[in-house]
């Protein structure tokens, strides 16, 4: 299908997805993770043809884990939809209502946004999640992945509306532009006409592209440079414990540690204790200099590994005197998203939350949560850095806007 016919079929889809009750949106979404746990081996050997291509290619670990589709993994797609369902319908909420001295009843109605484009690379699970979430709040969808995930999107968009049909609903409720052209794509990005918001999921070259080409409003899904600051009163083995998860437990993702900050006193005890963990895990350090004294083995670090997205096995330590200092340093590299500390202090806890700037801040926790199935929002539609209607993981709400509605008895202005 042509892009305009594309974009017109949203547009037709948006009306009529507006008014699906609740029942039938939960028994499509079902249909769907129902249907894609059916179709696992097809949708497993489409993604052995893009991990196949991937490594031709050379693309880097961090990114061939984020392709990945496995038996688990499409089951933890079919149950974050399925969490969807568990989830409270917000469309029709009503956010209150004021009677006017001239009589006029004024509410305010949460409704869907209409169109939403997402354009996202190298993650074949964000199909599923993207449509869960918008056909759940009434939104027509358009994805248009990259050419990395093509034939496993492919077979998952296929899988959706083949299910959808299956329960007589709408399978062009979700579509793909099959095309992965760069022309394509900057076409889409102008679709005013038919696409009411776009969201961006990827690496920050793919992000600032859209955010600057775009004439659709976006909203801007970060890259991810989390910080873990491990202050002077820190429990040091639950530090350990908190950073190798943060940094190793799936690297390639926008909520894995990138940065370490440290705190001078206890750097010495410390930083031993956990390159021994992270070394047993492949994991290049680079250091500053107070830090690489206590390391066996670290790469000195430059003024770009403070501010560096990896998306693989590889972390920058930063020695710090007081948390202030942490807090500055932090906020000078972070990009919005994650960043913990790892303290007894109540007091340095309390200013950590208070301070840094970031759509989710921790205490004693990994950064690894920052996750729209681990905030019991069934899935996410990405993780908002900026601070403009949504923010941090974006679940069911922020793919919806709101109208006023007026109810009157021949009230006329004088």
């Amino acid at each position: 299908m042509e892009l305009m016919e594309i974009g017109k079929t949203a547009r037709e889809m948006k009306y009529e997805l507006a008014k699906l009750s609740t029942e039938k949106k939960n028994q499509g979404i079902l249909a769907a993770a129902e249907g894609l746990e059916r179709d696992a081996d097809r949708i497993l050997a489409a993604n052995a043809v893009d991990m196949e291509n991937g490594k031709k290619r050379q693309m880097p670990q961090g990114l061939l884990d984020r392709l990945l589709l496995t038996e688990d993994r499409i089951h933890q797609m079919a149950e974050g939809l399925r969490q969807v369902v568990a989830l409270p319908d917000p469309i029709g909420e009503m956010l209150g209502s004021t009677r006017r001295p001239n009589g006029l009843e004024i509410g305010k109605r949460r409704v869907p946004i209409g169109v939403v484009g997402v354009i996202y690379e190298a993650r074949p699970n964000v199909t599923a999640d993207v449509f869960g979430l918008c056909f759940k709040t009434g939104n027509a969808v358009i994805l248009k992945g990259g050419s990395d995930a093509i034939s496993s999107n492919k077979a998952i968009v296929e899988s959706i509306q083949r299910s959808l049909e299956s329960c007589g609903l709408m399978p062009n409720s979700v579509q793909l532009i099959e095309d992965t052209s760069r022309a394509t794509t900057e076409k889409f990005m102008k679709m005013n006409e038919y696409v009411d918001l776009l969201i961006p999921r990827g690496g920050a070259g793919l992000i600032r592209t859209v955010v600057e080409n775009a004439t659709i409003p976006v909203i801007e899904t970060g890259t991810g440079n989390c910080h873990i600051y491990v202050d002077e009163t820190a429990d040091l083995a639950m530090a350990c414990d908190i950073v190798e998860n943060a940094k190793t437990q799936r690297i390639g993702v926008c909520n894995a540690c990138e940065s370490l900050v440290v705190h001078e006193d206890i750097a010495g005890a410390f930083l031993p204790m956990l390159e021994a963990r992270l070394r047993a895990k492949q994991v290049e350090i680079r250091s500053d200099s107070r830090a690489g004294q206590y390391l066996k083995e670290s790469v000195p670090a430059t003024e770009e590994d403070w501010g560096k997205e990896y998306l693989d096995l590889i972390i920058s330590v930063k020695t710090v005197s007081d948390i202030d200092e942490a807090i500055r340093h932090i906020n000078t590299y972070n990009t919005g998203h994650s960043d913990a500390i790892v303290t007894t202090s109540y007091a340095h806890a309390r200013q950590f939350l208070d301070e840094i700037d970031a759509a989710c801040v921790y205490v004693n926790a990994s950064t690894r949560f920052t996750d729209g199935f681990e905030f019991g929002f069934g899935a996410e539609i990405g993780i908002s850095t900026q601070k403009l209607h949504a923010r941090g993981p974006m679940g069911l709400l922020a793919l919806t806007t709101t109208k006023y509605i007026i109810y009157g008895n021949g009230q006329v202005r004088p």
